[in-house]
């Protein structure tokens, strides 16, 4: 039984994704148009540029 007092790794990440939700919902109302772009989302994010990112195989990808 977990109690109140006590916090998780999973709390950390929660109160981490809820900051970086806020963050992006901050930069969208102050956005001129309907979307963010990719590159704005990514520096909201402070996400740095990836040459080949990586991303799990999806059906029908095949292994070489």
């Amino acid at each position: 039984m977990v109690t109140l007092g006590t916090r998780t790794e999973s709390d950390h990440v929660a109160l981490a994704e809820i900051e970086l939700c806020g963050e992006l919902m901050i930069a969208a109302s102050a956005a001129i148009g309907e979307r963010l772009s990719s590159a704005r989302i990514d520096e909201v994010l402070n996400v740095g540029v990836v040459a080949e990112r990586a991303t799990a195989p999806r059906p029908g990808d095949h292994l070489a």
